[in-house]
């Protein structure tokens, strides 16, 4: 299904202002919790069923193609939270105003290529009317 012009530019236009509403701090990554076993010998963690310690937080991303985890206080936990949500719906915005961007470009092509399409036909009839009966 096709969406018209206007319809396009007026959900862009909205995109961006989402965009903008969106809280400065951004955290890109996953968040994981896990458990650890330690190295003590007959600790908790070794017994049978085992208690590991944890849990502990972990952020892992990767940005400008080098990965990096890192370890999250949980006092910290609710901010990094919120700020891995804002960075995946900045993202989810930035693919949805791709995508539709992407719709007005083959819009505004096929609108260029009709213009060109009809001016040169009617170059075509005038080159066909002698100079004299064109005016």
């Amino acid at each position: 299904m096709r969406m018209p012009r206007p319809s396009l530019e007026a959900r862009i236009s909205q995109i961006k202002q989402e965009i903008l509403s969106l809280d400065a701090s951004l955290q890109p990554g996953i968040l994981t919790q896990q458990y650890n076993v330690c190295g003590k010998a007959g600790c908790r963690c070794k017994a049978d069923p085992p208690q590991r310690h944890g849990p502990y937080y972990q952020l892992s991303f990767t940005r400008k193609g080098k990965s990096t985890t890192q370890f999250v206080k949980p006092e910290d936990l609710r901010l990094v939270r919120q700020q891995v949500r804002g960075y995946q719906r900045l993202r989810k915005l930035m693919d949805q105003w791709i995508t539709l961007g992407m719709k007005l470009s083959r819009i505004e092509l096929r609108q260029e290529r009709q213009s060109r399409t009809v001016s040169s036909r009617k170059k075509g009839v005038e080159a066909r009317i002698p100079k004299e009966k064109r005016a």
